[in-house]
C-alpha cells in the first residue's frame, strides 16, 4: 500500500493527490449541507420573525456563501499539494477573482432584493411615470458600478497596472460624454421634471409655444397632445430650461365677458343690464358665486361698453358653462330690450 500511495505524479505523492481530492470532496458535501440548512432551518426560523429584511439576506446570501464555501475548500485542498511558484501564484489569482465575484455577486443580488422589496412598491403608488422609468436605469446603475469596483480590485490584486487603466477609460470617457453631451442633458432634464414635478401625465401645459396634454413623460423626452390632436416631443432639456405653464394647476378659469350697448340706453338700463349680468352669474352652475364683478367700462365709438368677470370652477366643463351662460344674456338681455350695438357710421350731408 506504501509502495502505491508514494509514488510520484506531477511532483506530489498519491496520497497527497487522495488528501487534496478528500478536502475537496469534504468540502462539497459540506456546501450541500449548508445548502440544506439554508432551505430547511434557517429560513423557517426568519420566517417567523417579524420583519422582511432577514429573509431577504438569508435567500440573497444562500447560494453566494454556498459558492464561496466550495471556493475556499477547493482552494485549500490544492494548496496542500507540492507545485511550483508560478502554478500557486495563478491558483491564487483564480482564488481571488472567484472570492471577488461572489462577494458582487452577493452584494448585487441584496441590492436588488431590497429596490424590488421596498423601493418599487413606492414608485409604483406615484402619479407619474417618470420615476418608473428611472427605476430600472438606477438597479443596472447600481449593479454596473458594483461589478466595475469588482473588477478593478480584482485585476489590482492579479498584478495589473490599474491605474494606467483608469486613466485610459478616463479618457475614453471623457470622449464619449462629449459626443453624448445632448443625450446627458435630455437626461438630466428628466431628472429635474421628475424631482420638481412642474407637471403630471394628463395635465395641459404650454411648452416652447406648445399647448397641450401630457401624454408621456420620458427619459429623453416628453410627448404632448396638442388641441389640434398631433403628437409633439419635446427633449427634455428644452423643457428644463423653458418657462412651463401648467394650465391645469390653475384653481379656476377666468372669463372676462364684454358687452356693448347702443347709445339709447340711459342709466336705468345700464344698472339694469349689470344686475342681470350677476345674477345670471350666480345662477349659472359650475361658476364660482364668491367671484363675480360687473362694471360699465367706458365709452365706446359705437357703444355703451359693459363688462362681467366671473370665474369658472375647475370640476366643471370651461366650454359648457361659458355656453350656458352666454345664452342667458342673450335671452334676459332679448326680453328686457337692452340691444346690443354693432359697429354704425352716420354720415352728415350739407347742400352748398
Amino acid at each position: 500500500m506504501d509502495f502505491f500511495t508514494g509514488k510520484l505524479y506531477y511532483g506530489n505523492t498519491v496520497k497527497q493527490w487522495l488528501i487534496a481530492a478528500g478536502i475537496i470532496v469534504c468540502t462539497v458535501l459540506l456546501a450541500k449541507l449548508l445548502y440544506w440548512a439554508f432551505g430547511n432551518v434557517i429560513k423557517k426560523l426568519t420566517a417567523k420573525t417579524k420583519t422582511r429584511i432577514d429573509d431577504i439576506l438569508v435567500d440573497m446570501l444562500e447560494e453566494p456563501v454556498v459558492f464561496s464555501v466550495i471556493i475556499i475548500g477547493v482552494w485549500y485542498g490544492l494548496a496542500t499539494l507540492e507545485m511550483s511558484k508560478a502554478v500557486h501564484r495563478w491558483i491564487a489569482t483564480g482564488y481571488y477573482f472567484l472570492i471577488i465575484f461572489a462577494i458582487a455577486w452577493s452584494i448585487t443580488r441584496v441590492l436588488d432584493a431590497l429596490v424590488e422589496e421596498y423601493l418599487a412598491p413606492l414608485v409604483a403608488k406615484t402619479e407619474g411615470d417618470l420615476d418608473d422609468q428611472l427605476l430600472p436605469i438606477i438597479r443596472k446603475g447600481a449593479k454596473f458600478t458594483v461589478w466595475g469596483v469588482a473588477v478593478i480590485i480584482a485585476l489590482n490584486n492579479a498584478g495589473y497596472d490599474v491605474g494606467a487603466l483608469l486613466a485610459g477609460l478616463g479618457i475614453g470617457g471623457l470622449a464619449f460624454a462629449l459626443a453624448a453631451q445632448d443625450s446627458v442633458a435630455n437626461l438630466f432634464g428628466g431628472f429635474t421634471i421628475f424631482v420638481d414635478k412642474p407637471f403630471t401625465i394628463q395635465d395641459r401645459v404650454v411648452v416652447d409655444g406648445y399647448d397641450g396634454t401630457v401624454e408621456e413623460i420620458g427619459i429623453r423626452s416628453t410627448r404632448l397632445r396638442t388641441l389640434a390632436g398631433r403628437l409633439v416631443t419635446i427633449p427634455n432639456s428644452k423643457i428644463s430650461n423653458n418657462v412651463v405653464e401648467n394650465i391645469s394647476s390653475e384653481p379656476a378659469r377666468k372669463v372676462a365677458l364684454d358687452l356693448g350697448l347702443t347709445y339709447d340706453m340711459d342709466e336705468g338700463k345700464i344698472s339694469r343690464a349689470l344686475l342681470l349680468l350677476e345674477k345670471i352669474a350666480r345662477e349659472t352652475a359650475g361658476v364660482d358665486s364668491e367671484k363675480i364683478t360687473t362694471a360699465f367700462t367706458g365709452f365706446g365709438d359705437f357703444s355703451l361698453n359693459v363688462k362681467l368677470i366671473y370665474w369658472i370652477e375647475k370640476s366643471a366643463d370651461i366650454f359648457s358653462v361659458q355656453t350656458k351662460l352666454n345664452l342667458k344674456v342673450l335671452a334676459a338681455f332679448a326680453k328686457e330690450g337692452l340691444e346690443m350695438a354693432f359697429p354704425t357710421q352716420e354720415i352728415h350731408t350739407k347742400n352748398i
